[in-house]
């Protein structure tokens, strides 16, 4: 897609969604794991789909020697989504009071899906970014989950306003995920997905593969969920 075309976008939501079944898996073992998001999902955010799990160690293997994938965040309970949006949510129109409701909805889509759509809440999203061998973390131009406001738009992957080091390490990224089939969500360098509705639009896909994994089969047990 040349344009940049946001989650909120009608052409979004009227994706049809077949979901396959696929469970939820624990990626810890297989990738790193930075733990920043613990406190919010108490260890669900360290489960995606199977089918994306396969993509992200695809993905790792094609990346030059010296650097791995460090995963964030994947999974993200309906309930939390709803928290994330409607906190950014009001903030906008805290700034915005004019805004209407649809504008609202269009300019929070930029930085937290909404919750009746959100990849991650279908385990099909990951944030993540690289690291070297020794955990550190690179330089990708802005925090991960930095706002558009809070950036002053580098946050957005192809922003030109970061350093050519940094967007040297976005394009490293960027070329390892895309030939493993995820793509980007073009408002957040660190946002990558595989089998919702955005992946299909963008891909041309005629349906997504997986919902919102409200059938308990698809969900861990909540022990396995949370062990360390």
């Amino acid at each position: 897609m040349s344009e940049i075309i946001l989650i909120s976008d009608a052409r979004v939501a009227a994706v049809p969604v077949e979901e396959c079944g696929e469970p939820l898996v624990d990626v810890r073992g297989c990738l790193q794991v930075d733990d920043r998001k613990r406190e919010d999902s108490h260890g669900a955010e360290v489960h995606v789909r199977r089918g994306v799990l396969d993509r992200l160690l695809r993905a790792q293997a094609l990346l030059p020697g010296g650097l791995r994938l460090l995963f964030v965040e994947g999974y993200r309970p309906p309930a939390l989504q709803r928290a994330y949006f409607e906190e950014y949510a009001d903030e906008l129109r805290a700034e915005h009071p004019d805004w209407s409701a649809d504008r609202l909805r269009s300019a929070a889509s930029r930085y937290i899906s909404p919750p009746e759509i959100a990849p991650h809440t279908a385990g099909a999203a990951v944030d993540l970014t690289l690291a070297d061998t020794d955990g550190r973390e690179l330089d990708l131009g802005t925090p991960m989950n930095a706002s558009p406001e809070q950036s002053a738009g580098a946050c957005y992957t192809a922003s030109a306003d970061i350093t050519d080091e940094a967007r040297a390490h976005r394009a490293v990224l960027g070329e390892a995920l895309s030939a493993a089939g995820l793509v980007n969500y073009p408002t957040e360098w660190w946002h990558w997905s595989y089998g919702d509705r955005y992946w299909a639009l963008a891909t041309g896909a005629p349906a997504a593969l997986y919902g919102h994994p409200r059938n308990r089969r698809l969900l861990v047990p909540r022990q396995a969920a949370f062990a360390r």
